[in-house]
């Protein structure tokens, strides 16, 4: 089975999504090139070393948007919402942020990749999640 990279519908802005976790940040892009492609997931030591990561990928693909996921009609997804809201500020952009519903991305990534990689601890099914909720994103603003 492959994995698909989908069309990226914004080819004006170099867009990124991350999928905040406890223990990794899974990564996405969309760049001119007009596709989105899953990146190396970030794992997370503590907050601030991960912050500092994710800052150093965005300005390294001069990412001009960051998407990033959010669990709503979640349960427990208050406290979700607050802890990654709380990440997101730690980032201190100065580049536009959006929140995408991330609903059952990391499920949806496990079933997309069944039967092609192992599913270890090393944030690949992290960064297929950013990828569908940074799809999702795109889809609603075509």
């Amino acid at each position: 089975m492959d994995i698909d990279i989908n069309i990226c519908y914004n080819s004006i802005m170099k867009l990124a999504s991350i999928d905040v976790g406890l223990k990794r940040i899974g990564i996405a892009i969309c760049l001119s090139s007009n596709i989105v492609m899953p990146q190396n997931a970030i794992l997370r030591k503590n907050r601030n070393q991960a912050a500092r990561d994710v800052n150093t990928f965005l300005k390294e693909w001069e990412i001009e948007k960051l998407i990033v996921g959010l669990p709503l009609d979640a349960e427990s997804s208050e406290e979700m919402e607050r802890r990654i809201k709380h990440f997101v500020s730690l980032l201190k952009l100065t580049i536009p942020v959006e929140y995408q519903d991330e609903q059952s991305s990391s499920i949806e990534a496990k079933e997309l990749t069944k039967g092609v990689f192992r599913h270890k601890k090393d944030g690949k099914i992290d960064s297929i999640a950013a990828k569908i909720i940074l799809e999702r994103y795109l889809a609603i603003k075509k």
